[in-house]
């Protein structure tokens, strides 16, 4: 069967997916756009001209970006009113995953300006669907604070999440992120997904510990990374307070009781204990 595809694009704003390393992974509808829009938007002209060159596309680039957001949407908005048909793109992957573009895109919905998606690459998806772990829930967390200590208060928040945990990482802090994950999270199965899709693909699975292990033998690794966390098997979710309290109740004492379900739920220590007590009968 032979399916027709619209190669015309009504005027609005297209966000749209390219290659994440591999130039031969974009669609034919996002180049049908590329050809026949009147502006791309992209982050860096210098990365997305490397694309675009190879596919001999000549269509006129403007630079958006979060440094120069507050001056360039303006005249992006009155454009695209004015009829214009203008393309969204990132470095790599899905436009607003970790990227800028949502000021933009949200503006365009409160102008009553048209917004739709043409869907391709993701190094989150890509990263899911090849390291093993289940897909069925999961959680983005773009990427962790560079700090140690606000690392550490993030992923022990994370923790609490019951779903694979995904996030981006700077190859210059993969090894202090390793640590502390292992510090906080225990030794969770993890993955390390690097260059995804490149020639020098690598996604290395291995409990946090051999992962640490590993890298701490190389010289700091090269290219775009994607890390999972595997869920821990006590995590869980507790939305009944009560619940949870009688059943620690029958089988601690109040104070351990409090200690484990304030872990388990994350609520306030104060909120916890006093609850504990009434159910206890203890003033």
């Amino acid at each position: 069967m032979i399916i027709n595809i619209k190669k015309s694009f009504d005027k609005g704003l297209y966000v749209t997916a390219t290659p994440i390393g591999n130039l031969g992974d974009i669609s034919r509808r996002a180049l049908d756009l590329f050809g026949s829009a009147d502006f791309i938007i992209c982050e860096d002209k210098r990365v997305s001209g490397k694309l675009l060159s190879y596919y001999e596309i000549k269509t006129p680039m403007i630079s958006y970006h979060d440094h120069n957001s507050q001056v360039v949407m303006p005249k992006l908005i009155d454009e695209l009113k004015a009829g214009k048909t203008m393309a969204l793109i990132t470095d790599a992957g899905t436009p607003l995953i970790s990227d800028p573009g949502y000021k933009l895109v949200n503006e365009c919905r409160n102008q009553g300006i048209m917004v739709t998606s043409l869907p391709g690459a993701s190094a989150v998806l890509c990263a899911l669907t090849c390291a093993g772990m289940a897909t069925d829930k999961f959680f983005f967390s773009g990427f962790l604070p560079s700090k140690t200590v606000a690392r550490k208060k993030e992923i022990n928040k994370l923790s609490k999440i019951p779903a694979t945990l995904v996030y981006f990482e700077s190859p210059k802090r993969l090894l202090a992120s390793l640590k502390d994950l292992r510090e906080v999270l225990g030794n969770r199965n993890a993955a390390v997904c690097r260059e995804l899709t490149k020639l020098y693909e690598e996604i290395r699975k291995d409990n946090l510990d051999n992962l640490i292990e590993h890298y701490e033998g190389l010289q700091t690794p090269k290219g775009e990374i994607v890390v999972l966390i595997e869920q821990g098997k006590e995590t869980k979710l507790v939305n009944d307070l009560d619940s949870a309290l009688v059943d620690a109740l029958k089988k601690l004492s109040v104070k351990e009781a409090v200690f484990a379900v304030t872990y388990m739920t994350g609520r306030k220590r104060k909120e916890v204990y006093k609850r504990a007590l009434e159910l206890s009968g203890n003033d």
